[in-house]
């Protein structure tokens, strides 16, 4: 079955750094564009980062922009979310997706989430 959960998710004082990992099983990785999305509570579901599946290709969100980026190592199966300089409005549920072939895809598979909280 297809699986993606993520970890790395943390509480964490503003202007600190985390790195969110998503391990990806059940699909062809290496062929799938990847993205991290996140919500806040009420708050829409907000794509935050995308990646192509090989990884040459990189797309962020205004909001995000110089603070993200999003990498994958596909021999690992493993999609990245690096995020420095944290701010309280960056505390949300991080999900990553699979968004099949292209990295403008829409998103076909989606794991659970992992909690970052940024609060001093």
């Amino acid at each position: 079955q297809v699986q993606l959960v993520e970890s790395g998710g943390d509480l964490v004082q503003p202007g600190g750094s985390l790195r969110l990992s998503c391990a990806a099983s059940g699909f062809i990785f290496s062929s799938y564009a990847m993205a991290w999305y996140r919500q806040a509570p009420g708050k829409e579901r907000e794509l935050v980062a995308r990646i192509s599946s090989s990884g040459v290709i990189t797309k962020y969100a205004d909001s995000v922009k110089d603070r993200f980026t999003i990498s994958r190592d596909n021999a690992k199966n493993t999609v990245y979310l690096q995020i420095n300089t944290l701010k309280p409005e960056d505390t949300a549920t991080y999900l990553c997706s699979s968004l099949g072939l292209s990295v403008t895809g829409t998103p076909i598979y989606w794991g659970q989430g992992t909690q970052v909280t940024v609060s001093s």
